[in-house]
């Protein structure tokens, strides 16, 4: 874009292990961020749990931080921000209290497998088993998903199950909470100083991660709530993923600027990549995220995927689905590599020490810390390390490590070519499918070759790995007007792009995966084993 007067688009990025805020520029380049850490807390084996009140100030932080970055590099955004856009952790749920707004429980975060008997359960009681609500809601009964973790608050924890029954209590995915949060919360006030609540709202995407939404309507399904004992009065409204939702509140930084885009961070992270029908992103961050844009078609899978919105861009616009698989531990597994086993000091290691070693040596290392998601789904499977002799030093794990997220990511791409079929995928000129990757750990070069020698096509980076805050900021433009779609299209910057080519044959390739293969079967029925 050339010409016209300045202006800048916030975005709240509010991830699984840190939250950042980042201010665009009307070129949609970031001119300043801040990022912080949050606690991670595990009570139990296989429990992962978050304070939302912890991630509320990570936010605060996050903005008034990049605020006075902007500020002392000369950018006058008090005046010139438009807007800001939300993207978050999906799934992840909050029950809260309506009147003192406080949490009545912390966050069952995504990952958490605490609802596996829940899930066992329904499968056994109900007629249509694990994927009895797929035709609604594109999902399998899971305990990745947000309705699983609202049972298990209302069975196991009374101050929830008295407050839902008193009318006090909210329920809430990350985006819900924050938004609550910015609106003014219960500390709220109109014009005329009359008290009122923040809002309580969610958009299609981050609904459709709750397996209470149906597909088609983009409504909460009747149905469904009433088989899983969800009262409807503690939900949301559903809203699109780009609009005006309302403005942040006195007493946060940029009271009065309009929350005009929300995004769950995958679907947010799709639309920063500029993906169109037939075109598929891979994030690379706590767990590995893949999507495939199917446009206006609900494409079911038959091979372990899920069916999700991909976005809607306005209250009146079309809505987009995709195909995605997700993948629970990615990044994680280099984390517990650093802070778990203490081979590697930071995460930006573990690129130089796999470098030490020409092959992983035989070792394969599959990190199914709290079972395997897509396309196995299999909760009773854990964490193995396999094909260990003498000859194996720290070098051949680190790059087991690396090659386990590659293979991961190529299970699910295998499912997404067989459900989408040839006429699903948009190819190059020369018959190639290329994958768009994005993320923190897509700065790792030696992970991208990995990728795309395991993958046997191009891996294409951007020059601007954090697509997720990016799409979120695209969002919230064009609910206000400041970009048009064909101008988003034309702010991509795919000049700047990285490209790796496989170099490995496919008979190597082939071996590779069969490999694999037989160490991912070695996962399964570990769930029991006592210490």
């Amino acid at each position: 874009m050339s010409g016209g007067e300045e202006f800048f688009i916030g975005s709240i990025d509010q991830g699984t292990t840190s939250t950042r805020f980042i201010i665009y520029d009307r070129h949609a380049q970031p001119i300043a961020s801040h990022q912080v850490e949050f606690t991670q807390f595990y009570p139990e084996a296989g429990w992962v749990e978050h304070d939302p009140t912890e991630i509320v100030q990570s936010v605060r932080v996050c903005m008034a931080k990049a605020l006075d970055k902007a500020t002392a590099a000369g950018h006058n955004v008090d005046a010139g921000l438009r807007a800001i856009g939300l993207t978050n952790q999906r799934e992840t749920a909050v029950i809260w209290s309506r009147s003192t707004g406080l949490p009545l429980y912390n966050a069952i975060v995504w990952m958490d497998a605490r609802t596996s008997t829940i899930c066992h359960r329904l499968v056994r009681d109900l007629p249509g088993g694990r994927d009895h609500f797929v035709p609604t809601c594109g999902l399998p009964i899971s305990t990745y998903f947000s309705a699983l973790k609202i049972m298990w608050l209302l069975e196991n924890v009374d101050v929830v199950r008295d407050a839902v029954r008193s009318g006090d209590a909210i329920f809430g995915t990350i985006d819900t909470w924050m938004i609550w949060n910015l609106t003014g919360g219960c500390g709220a006030v109109d014009r005329e100083e009359n008290p009122v609540h923040g809002l309580h709202v969610t958009d299609c995407s981050n609904a459709a991660r709750t397996m209470l939404m149906d597909l088609r309507t983009l409504d909460w399904d009747r149905p469904t709530l009433d088989a899983l004992g969800i009262p409807i009065e503690i939900l949301p409204k559903i809203i699109s993923n780009s609009e005006k939702i309302g403005v942040i509140a006195n007493g946060w930084p940029l009271a009065g600027i309009p929350i005009a885009g929300c995004l769950g961070d995958q679907h947010a992270a799709m639309l920063g990549q500029l993906c169109r029908k037939g075109e598929a992103k891979s994030t690379y961050g706590t767990g590995a995220f893949i999507l495939l844009n199917t446009g206006d078609e609900i494409v079911r899978s038959s091979h372990g995927l899920v069916t999700t919105v991909a976005y809607k861009l306005g209250p009146e616009a079309p809505t987009s689905y995709a195909l995605e698989g997700s993948i629970a531990i990615a990044g994680a597994a280099v984390q517990w590599l650093r802070d778990g086993m203490g081979i590697i000091h930071t995460a930006s290691e573990i690129e130089d020490l796999a470098e030490l070693v020409e092959n992983s040596g035989g070792v394969y290392f599959v990190p199914a810390f709290n079972g395997l998601f897509a396309p196995w789904w299999r909760d009773d499977a854990r964490g193995v390390c396999i094909g260990i002799t003498r000859f194996t030093n720290k070098g051949h794990i680190a790059r087991a490590v690396l090659e386990s997220i590659c293979f991961q990511v190529n299970d699910v791409l295998a499912s997404m070519h067989k459900d989408a079929g040839e006429r699903g995928e948009a190819k190059t000129n020369a018959g190639e499918f290329l994958l768009r990757v994005d993320g923190g750990a897509t700065v790792n070069n030696l992970l991208m070759q990995i990728q795309a020698d395991l993958l046997g096509s191009p891996v294409v980076r951007p020059a601007d790995v954090e697509t997720t805050a990016l799409g979120a900021a695209y969002a919230a433009g064009l609910a206000i007007g400041v970009w048009t779609e064909e101008q988003i299209y034309s702010l991509g910057h795919k000049e700047k792009t990285t490209v790796f080519h496989p170099k490995l044959d496919e008979a190597q390739r082939k071996k590779r995966s069969e490999s694999w293969n037989k160490a991912v079967s070695r996962t399964f029925d570990l769930a029991d084993l006592s210490l």
